[in-house]
């Protein structure tokens, strides 16, 4: 599919999603602004809901999309929209947001290169935060990944390795 395709139905999954949401964004290739994109990836922190019998908020959204993997609750899920384009979607915290936001918008060889950077420095990665021992490090924002290692921040559409 072609970005000029994708990105119209990736905003419209986003304004689905987004009353069920505290923060709900694009991520993925289609942030990046790769002109053929393969899926579409949105990260969010979702609102409290319910599943199950009387499922409420997002998930009222999330399962109405055939699942290929992760049952809510879940820090990710994969889900077929009725176009037939997968739905990547990964779920964080205030706290972490920045942290997953920064993993998901990769591209998958520059997320790598930015963990690598922070193994280098001592960190891991561990249940979606930054870690050294079993201390956590926030990151509420992108601009705090790169400021936390003293890089200047790189705007998404820039980052390929």
């Amino acid at each position: 599919m072609v970005l000029t395709q994708a990105l119209p139905i990736a905003e419209r999954i986003r304004s689905e999603l987004a009353p069920h949401c505290h923060r709900c964004e694009i991520a993925g290739s289609i942030r990046r602004g790769k002109a053929e994109p393969k899926d579409i990836e949105i990260v969010a922190i979702p609102k409290p809901y319910e599943i199950g019998l009387f499922e409420s908020g997002i998930a009222t959204v999330v399962n109405r999309w055939e699942k290929v993997k992760g049952e809510l609750p879940c820090k990710y899920t994969q889900r077929i929209l009725l176009e037939g384009i997968k739905l990547d979607m990964f779920f964080a915290t205030p706290e972490n947001w920045g942290w997953i936001y920064m993993i998901r918008t990769g591209s998958a060889n520059y997320s790598a290169w930015m963990l690598t950077e922070y193994n280098k420095r001592g960190f891991c990665s561990k249940d979606g935060y930054p870690t050294r021992g079993s201390r956590r490090f926030f990151m509420p924002e992108e601009e705090d990944v790169f400021r936390f290692i003293g890089m200047p921040f790189v705007p998404p559409e820039m980052r390929s390795k």
